[in-house]
C-alpha cells in the first residue's frame, strides 16, 4: 500500500507538460511560461511551442509576453496545452522604443508615449501624423486643409522656434529623415501658391509596427541638434510567425462634405437686393465639390524560421478628394528580413520602403487676391447667374469675375513622386554584454510636378504674355518643378549592459554618426500659348521665346555627430539616464561647427507592483539642452543668385558666427497605477526655454558690400510651459466583455521674453488687403498674437467704428491697431476614445478637440462685406442683410476673429470577428469585418467650413496659426473593411 501510495505521488510529480502558445496573429516565440508557486518554467521558440519537465498533474502555468494579457491554466493531469493570449491595452506601451534602443515603460526617465498598431482608428489614412492626432498627450496634429495628402502640422509640447522649423524629428527604423518636402510647392501663377505635401505620406498605415513619441530632454538629446521639436520615431512591422502566414485587408470609403458654408440660393440672393441675372439652381458645392470614393488593398505575407524572418507587403489606395479632379493614388512595397549568422553572433537587419504617389491638385492656393482661387470664384458667383450658354459654353462674365467650372476644367495640376527607404543593420555580438552595430541607410526621393493653365481661360493679369511688337495677348501658362534628394545615414555604436548585483544594472551606449543630404531641383515655365493647344505640359515650348524661364538649384548639408548615453539602476528603485551628444554641422558658421547637447534625468519607483489600491507610483525629472538645425540651407555663408536678367544678385551675407538655436528644458513628471493598474496614467509639467533665435536682419550700413540680409542669432527669449494628463481605465476586464476608456489633456502657453523686434506675421489676402497682416511676434506675447483693429460695429451711416489708441470709438482713419490678446495656438488639446468588446463583437470611438485659440476669418475678410454683395458677389444673407454701407472697406480687425474651439468625432469603427468551422475549411485563420465613420460629429461655434484649419500665411519666413483662408473643405467619411488572415 505504502509503495502504491508513492508511486502514484512519483507520478504526480513528473507529470511533463508541453504546448503552443499564440496571439492573434499565430504562435508566438518568447512567451514565458511559468509554474506558479515555483521557479520552474520555459520561454516559448520560434514555434511558439514550449516543455516543462516534471511540471505536476495539478500544477497550474502561467502564460505572459508583453503587451499581451497574462492567463493561468490549470494542467489536470493533461500533457498538451495551448493558449491563445489576448491584447492587454493598459499594458501594450510596457517596452517603448527610443532612439538607439528599447527600454521597459516602467524603467524610463524621460516622457515617452508609444501609440501601438493596435490604437490606430483611421481607416487607409494617407499620411501615418493622422494617427497620432488625439492620441497622445501634449502632440497637436494640425491638417493644412482637407485634401487628401495635404502638409500637417505636428507640435510636440508647443513651438519652440519663431523662424526655424517647429516640426519634430522622424525616425523610421533607426533611419532619421531629413524633414523637408519631397514635392514641389504649387507654382503661383498670380492666383495664389500652394503648399508641398506631407512628406510623410510615402508610409503605409498598416506597415507601422509602433510610433513612439520622445517629449522632453532625456529622451531627445540622444538625437542633439535634432531633438528641440521632440522626436517621433516609426517602427514597422515584421515577421512574429514560424509559420507562413498571408493576410489581406481592404477597405471601401465613401466621403462627401463635412460642413456647409451657408450662402444664399437664387431667390435669397434677390430678396437681399442683389441683381439678378434671371438663372436659379445654382449650388457652389455641386459645381466644384463631389461625392468622392476611395479605396484600400493591402497584403502581406509573413514566414520565419530558426535563423530567419521575413515580411513582405504591397499595399495599393486610390483616395479621392471631394474636390474635383484631386486625389491621392499611392501604391507601396515594403520588405522586412532578419538573418542570424554564427549561432546568433551576427545579425543581419534589411529593410525596404519603397512608394509610388501621385497627387492630383485643383486650384486651391493660400495667397489668393480679389481675383480668387477655384474656393474663391465658387464662393463669390451670382446664383443667378448662369454657367454655361445655351450651346454648352461657359458663360464669361469678366476676366476679373471668373466662372469657377470653366476654372476647374482649365487648370490640370499632378504630382509624381517616387520615394525609397532602406537601410541594412548589422549586430554583432562581442559577448555577453558587448554588442556592435553598423547601420547604413539610404533615403531618395524623385519627385515632379506638372501644372498647366489652358489658354482658353482669360483671367486678368494671369497666364498671359505679349510677343515683341504685337499687341494683343497670348493665354495660357505651364510649368513643371522637379525635385530630386539623396540622403545618407552612417552609423556606428556600442551597447554595452551589466548587472552587477540586484543593486546596480546599468547599459551604456557609445556611438558615431554621419548624415549626408543632398537635394536639387530644376524648374521651367512657359506662357503665352497657341489658342488651339490643348496639352501645354509635355508642348512647353509651344509657349512665346521672350516668356519662357528655367531655373536651377542644389544644396547640401553634412552632419557628424559622437553621442553616448548610460542607463542605470540603483537600489532597484532609482533609474538614471544621462545623455551627451555633440554635433557637427556645415549649416553654421565656420567658427561655430559644432554644439553640445547634455541631459540628465533620474526617477524613482516609490511604489512598484503593489497590491491594493496604490499598485505602482514613479516620479521623474529630467533636464537637458537640445538643438534646432530646421533652418535655410546656407543661411550661414553669402549667398548669390542670378536673375532672368543674368545679373548676379547678393541674397545673404556670412556670418561666421552662426550658431544653433539651443533649447533648455526640464520637466517633473508622475506615472502611477491604481485599482489593481486598472487605472493607469501620468502627469507632467514642463518648461523649455529657447534661445539665439536664428532670424535675418538688414546688414549694418557701415558694412562692406551689399545691404543684403544676414543671418543672426536674435538676443531673447521662447519660453513654453505646460501640463500633461493621460489616464487609460479598465472599466470592465472579462472573458466576454472587456471595455477600456483612454483619455489625455495638454495645457499649453508661451511668451517672447528679453526680444526687442515688431516682426510682422500672419499675411492676409484678398480685395484691399494687399500688404495686410494680422499677428506679430513681440516682445512679453504669445507668438502668433493677433495685432489688428478693434472692431465695434457700425454707426448710424453703417460705417465700421473701431477703437483709437485711447480705447474711444473712431473711423478708420483715427483708429489704431493694437495687440488684442488672443493667439492662434490652442491653450489645451483633448482627446478621448473608448473600446468594447463583446464576444466576437467590438466598437470603437474616438474624439478630440482644441480650445482657447482664435481663428481668423480671411476668407470673410477678403469677401463677405457689403459693397461686394451690391457688387453681384454672393455671401452669407447675415452680411447682405447688415447695416454695413456700400462703401465701409473691409479692414483687418477683430470682427474677423472667431474662437476656434471646437471638438470631433474622429472615428467611429464597429466590427465583427468570424469563427466556426466553416474558416477552417477555408484554412483561414481569422476574419474581420468592420464599418468605420470619421469625421461625423462636429461641435464648433467657428462660421468658417472648419475650424479645424491651419492654411499657411507665412510673412518674413516666419509661419503663422490659425488663419483660415478658401481652404480645401474637410470631408466625413464612411469606410467598409474586410481583414483576412490565411
Amino acid at each position: 500500500m505504502v509503495f502504491l501510495t508513492m508511486l502514484c505521488t512519483s507520478l504526480t510529480y513528473s507529470q511533463d507538460v508541453s504546448g503552443t502558445v499564440s496571439d492573434a496573429s499565430g504562435p508566438l516565440p518568447g512567451a514565458s511560461v511559468l509554474v506558479k508557486g515555483t521557479t520552474k518554467g520555459a520561454q516559448t521558440d520560434f514555434d511558439g511551442k514550449f516543455t516543462i519537465k516534471n511540471a505536476g498533474s495539478n500544477a497550474v502555468l502561467v502564460f505572459s509576453y508583453i503587451g499581451l494579457k497574462s492567463q493561468e491554466v490549470n494542467v489536470a493531469g493533461r500533457s498538451n496545452v495551448n493558449v491563445t493570449l489576448k491584447e492587454d491595452s493598459a499594458e501594450l506601451k510596457e517596452v517603448v522604443v527610443i532612439g538607439y534602443g528599447s527600454v521597459k515603460k516602467k524603467d524610463a526617465t524621460g516622457a515617452v508615449d508609444q501609440l501601438s498598431s493596435k490604437s490606430f482608428d483611421n481607416v487607409g489614412a494617407p499620411s501615418p501624423a493622422d494617427l497620432l492626432r488625439g492620441k497622445v498627450s501634449g502632440v497637436q496634429v494640425t491638417s493644412a486643409s482637407g485634401e487628401p495628402g495635404a502638409g500637417a502640422s505636428i507640435r510636440i509640447r508647443g513651438n519652440s522656434s519663431i523662424r526655424s522649423g517647429n516640426g519634430p524629428l522622424i525616425v523610421v527604423d533607426g533611419v532619421p529623415l531629413d524633414g523637408g518636402d519631397i514635392t514641389a510647392g504649387g507654382s503661383d501663377i498670380g492666383l495664389g501658391g500652394s503648399s508641398a505635401r506631407n512628406p510623410l505620406n510615402f508610409i503605409n498605415q498598416n506597415d507601422i509596427e509602433s510610433m513612439t513619441i520622445l517629449k522632453d530632454a532625456s529622451s531627445t538629446a540622444i538625437y542633439g541638434s535634432r531633438g528641440a521639436n521632440g522626436v517621433i520615431v516609426i517602427t514597422t512591422k515584421k515577421s512574429k510567425s514560424k509559420e507562413a502566414q498571408l493576410t489581406y485587408s481592404n477597405s471601401f470609403t465613401f466621403s462627401s462634405l463635412a460642413s456647409n458654408l451657408k450662402l444664399m440660393n437664387s431667390a435669397e440672393f434677390v430678396a437681399n437686393g442683389g441683381p439678378n441675372n434671371g438663372s436659379t439652381g445654382y449650388n457652389w458645392e455641386k459645381e466644384v465639390l463631389r461625392n468622392a470614393f476611395s479605396s484600400n488593398h493591402d497584403v502581406s505575407f509573413t514566414k520565419s524560421s530558426d535563423n530567419s524572418s521575413t515580411r513582405l507587403s504591397i499595399g495599393a489606395s486610390n483616395t479621392e478628394g471631394i474636390v474635383n479632379k484631386t486625389g491621392l493614388d499611392k501604391y507601396t512595397i515594403a520588405f522586412n528580413n532578419s538573418n542570424d549568422f554564427f549561432g546568433g553572433d551576427l545579425k543581419i537587419d534589411t529593410k525596404v520602403n519603397y512608394s509610388s504617389l501621385r497627387d492630383q491638385s485643383a486650384l486651391i492656393s493660400n495667397s489668393a487676391g480679389y481675383i480668387g482661387n477655384l474656393m474663391g470664384t465658387a464662393i463669390y458667383w451670382n446664383p443667378t447667374t448662369k454657367l454655361r450658354n445655351a450651346d454648352g459654353s461657359y458663360n464669361v462674365v469678366s476676366n476679373t469675375y471668373i466662372n469657377p467650372a470653366q476654372l476647374s476644367d482649365a487648370y490640370t495640376d499632378y504630382a509624381n513622386t517616387q520615394k525609397l527607404l532602406a537601410s541594412v543593420k548589422s549586430t554583432l555580438k562581442i559577448n555577453d554584454n558587448l554588442n556592435y552595430q553598423f547601420l547604413v541607410g539610404v533615403e531618395t526621393s524623385n519627385s515632379s510636378r506638372k501644372f498647366q493653365l489652358s489658354p482658353g481661360i482669360d483671367i486678368q493679369n494671369v497666364a498671359q504674355a505679349t510677343a515683341p511688337g504685337a499687341t494683343a495677348p497670348k493665354f495660357g501658362q505651364a510649368g513643371i518643378s522637379n525635385v530630386e534628394k539623396l540622403n545618407r545615414t552612417f552609423e556606428h555604436t556600442l551597447n554595452y549592459n551589466k548587472t552587477i548585483n540586484d543593486n546596480f544594472q546599468f547599459d551604456a551606449l557609445l556611438g558615431y554618426s554621419y548624415y549626408d543630404y543632398t537635394a536639387n531641383g530644376s524648374d521651367v515655365s512657359a506662357k503665352g500659348f497657341d489658342a488651339k493647344q490643348t496639352n501645354l505640359i509635355d508642348n512647353i515650348e509651344g509657349g512665346l521665346q521672350n516668356e519662357y524661364r528655367a531655373s536651377s538649384w542644389r544644396n547640401r548639408v553634412e552632419l557628424q555627430s559622437y553621442f553616448t548615453r548610460v542607463n542605470a539602476t540603483l537600489y532597484k528603485n532609482l533609474l538614471v539616464t544621462a545623455t551627451l551628444r555633440v554635433d557637427g554641422s556645415t549649416k553654421l558658421g565656420a567658427n561655430n561647427k559644432y554644439g553640445s547637447f547634455p541631459s540628465v534625468g533620474v526617477g524613482y519607483k516609490v511604489f512598484e507592483d503593489k497590491a491594493g489600491l496604490l499598485n505602482n507610483l514613479k516620479v521623474r525629472t529630467n533636464y537637458g539642452v537640445t538643438g534646432n538645425q530646421e533652418f535655410a540651407v546656407n543661411s550661414a555663408v553669402a549667398r548669390a543668385s542670378y536673375g532672368n536678367n543674368g545679373n548676379l544678385n547678393v541674397d545673404t551675407n556670412d556670418n561666421a558666427d552662426l550658431k544653433w538655436e539651443t533649447t533648455t528644458s526640464y520637466g517633473v513628471g508622475v506615472d502611477f497605477g491604481l485599482l489593481n493598474n486598472r487605472l493607469t496614467g501620468s502627469v507632467d509639467y514642463f518648461q523649455r526655454d529657447t534661445q539665439d533665435l536664428i532670424f535675418p536682419v538688414p546688414s549694418a550700413a557701415t558694412q562692406p558690400g551689399p545691404p543684403s540680409p544676414r543671418f543672426v542669432n536674435l538676443p531673447g527669449n521662447l519660453i513654453n510651459n505646460g501640463i500633461e494628463v493621460s489616464a487609460n481605465y479598465k472599466l470592465i476586464d472579462s472573458e466576454k466583455l472587456t471595455w477600456d476608456v483612454s483619455a489625455n489633456a495638454s495645457f499649453l502657453s508661451n511668451k517672447i521674453e528679453n526680444f526687442a523686434g515688431f516682426i510682422q506675421a500672419g499675411a492676409l489676402h484678398g480685395q484691399g488687403l494687399s500688404g495686410a497682416y494680422a499677428q506679430v511676434v513681440t516682445n512679453n506675447e504669445p507668438i502668433y498674437s493677433y495685432y489688428m483693429y478693434e472692431w465695434r460695429g457700425f454707426d448710424s451711416t453703417g460705417a465700421s467704428v473701431y477703437a483709437d489708441a485711447a480705447g474711444a470709438d473712431a473711423s478708420l482713419g483715427l483708429a489704431a491697431k493694437k495687440l488684442v490678446g488672443k493667439t492662434g495656438l490652442p491653450k489645451m488639446n483633448l482627446g478621448f476614445s473608448t473600446n468594447v468588446t463583446y464576444k466576437n463583437f467590438d466598437a470603437a470611438v474616438s474624439f478630440y478637440g482644441a480650445f482657447g485659440h482664435y481663428l481668423y476669418n480671411n476668407t470673410a475678410n477678403a469677401y463677405f462685406f457689403k459693397g461686394a454683395f451690391l457688387g453681384g458677389r454672393n455671401m452669407p444673407a447675415s452680411v447682405a442683410s447688415s447695416a454695413q454701407a456700400q462703401g465701409d472697406p473691409n479692414s483687418p480687425s477683430t470682427k474677423y476673429l472667431e474662437k476656434g474651439d471646437f471638438l470631433r468625432m474622429g472615428n467611429l469603427t464597429l466590427g465583427y470577428t468570424f469563427t466556426g468551422a466553416g474558416l477552417d475549411k477555408l484554412k483561414i485563420k481569422s476574419a474581420r469585418f468592420f464599418v468605420n465613420g470619421q469625421n461625423l460629429l462636429l461641435f464648433t461655434n467657428y462660421s468658417g467650413l472648419d475650424p479645424e484649419v491651419n492654411t499657411d500665411k507665412s510673412l518674413n519666413g516666419v509661419p503663422s496659426a490659425g488663419i483660415d483662408y478658401l481652404s480645401y473643405p474637410r470631408s466625413k467619411a464612411i469606410a467598409l473593411g474586410l481583414n483576412v488572415t490565411f
